[in-house]
């Protein structure tokens, strides 16, 4: 169990990437209260823990419905997985999300961040999709899924404490800092992403 709770917390904590979404939270907030900023994270962390609890538990009648081999969904939330691990490595993802983040904060309209972008498409976006599904299917019994879940909360209880202390851990450790961090999580996933392939293509083609 405890093997099955390190790859899933591994999987999500890399996919969801605590460290990468602070400083871009501690943007968007900028010129916010610290109640604010608290109750804004908290409330992306607990939007995004329902959309995909809601894939944890429907994401497989769903792809039933829409005639959708699990092994053809692995390969797709592999190689998902591997483009998000090689934006990562290469900080494209990073880029991206600052550029979001500004074109956010440009617009004086929006001033909760807490739906969007934070808990969509920031923390539950497709790639977390991806993994909270695949790992759901390769549970084998109740207690299994019950060990991913918490993996999962675990994880989004880890970003909110991350959301909460952007600003002061942003002080604290620095671009440079959360730039290896980032690379490192990245290759870690591009390997677990690869796993997620070979098992889909072992299983389609029964080798």
């Amino acid at each position: 169990m405890f093997e099955l709770f390190l790859s899933a917390f591994v999987t999500f904590f890399v996919v969801v990437d605590p460290p990468g979404c602070a400083p871009i939270y501690a943007g968007l907030t900028k010129g916010a209260s610290a109640q604010q900023r608290r109750n804004m994270a908290l409330r992306a962390c607990l939007i995004a823990a329902a959309i995909l609890l809601v894939f944890a538990l429907f994401g497989v009648d769903l792809l039933a419905a829409l005639h959708i081999e699990l092994d053809s969904f692995r390969i797709a939330g592999g190689l998902m997985l591997f483009w998000i691990a090689w934006e990562m490595v290469f900080e494209k993802r990073t880029q991206r999300r600052e550029e979001r983040a500004e074109r956010i904060a440009a617009s004086p309209e929006v001033e909760d961040v807490s739906v969007f972008p934070m808990a969509m498409p920031m923390l539950a976006g497709p790639g977390a999709i991806a993994a909270i599904m695949l790992l759901m299917n390769e549970a084998e019994s109740v207690e299994q899924m019950a060990v991913v879940l918490g993996a999962l909360a675990a994880v989004l209880a880890i970003t909110a404490v991350a959301l909460i202390a952007a600003g002061p851990l942003m002080r604290l450790f620095g671009d440079k800092v959360e730039s290896v961090i980032t690379r490192l999580l990245g290759v870690l996933l591009a390997a677990l992403a690869a796993q997620y392939v070979i098992d889909g293509l072992r299983g389609a083609f029964a080798l």
